[in-house]
């Protein structure tokens, strides 16, 4: 059950994956194999993984390699994990009750969807998943420098919305998602695992 806060919010931003989309576990099986297939060496871990969650691809990428002083090729992992998540997209099943408070806030407030995952990859699991039409804007890291923990993706997401960002009410799965929030100075909603 997602517990929201005791006051009114003029606007909804919700991160994907893990949080509107059950798309983690798949997301993690393709790390791991797009690492291994790229040379990786070291273990990533789910624990890792999990950290990382809501950071652009490449940025992770570029802290494992400086963590363990290798020199994986950050595009060429993205790319691969892109190609292979793709193909499994049909897996994906929607978070209920995030998916359930969205659709049944549709026309009442303006919604967003603020994912740290590659634009391709948001727009098919949204499709896939009957949601993509509740999103009239959808920031990815395409649209901003500075990706999840900083603010930059929840401040557009309000703009687009011409909401004020204390108004706007985010729900995250991730540490660093929840970081940007409270920087964009926003309230956040976590989705534990268990709501899968």
């Amino acid at each position: 059950m997602l517990q929201l806060p005791d006051r009114k919010f003029s606007a909804y931003i919700f991160d994907c994956d893990g949080t509107l989309v059950d798309s983690m576990p798949l997301h993690y099986v393709c790390w791991i194999e797009s690492l291994r297939l790229n040379g990786a060496t070291y273990a990533f871990t789910e624990e890792e993984f999990y950290h990382f969650a809501g950071v652009k691809e490449y940025d992770t990428v570029v802290v494992l390699n400086g963590l363990h002083k290798v020199d994986v090729d950050p595009d060429a992992v993205v790319r691969l994990k892109a190609e292979m998540f793709e193909k499994r997209i049909p897996e994906i099943q929607r978070v209920n009750p995030v998916a359930d408070l969205a659709l049944s806030t549709f026309g009442k407030l303006p919604m967003a969807v603020a994912s740290g995952s590659e634009e391709p990859i948001v727009h098919a699991c949204l499709k896939h998943t009957g949601l993509f039409h509740l999103f009239p804007h959808i920031i990815t890291p395409i649209n901003v420098e500075r990706g999840k923990p900083a603010p930059d993706m929840f401040l557009l997401a309000a703009e687009r919305m011409g909401v004020p960002p204390e108004e706007c009410l985010v729900f995250e799965d991730g540490r660093s998602g929840l970081e940007a929030a409270k920087a964009a100075g926003m309230e956040a909603v976590f989705v534990p695992r268990t709501l899968r």
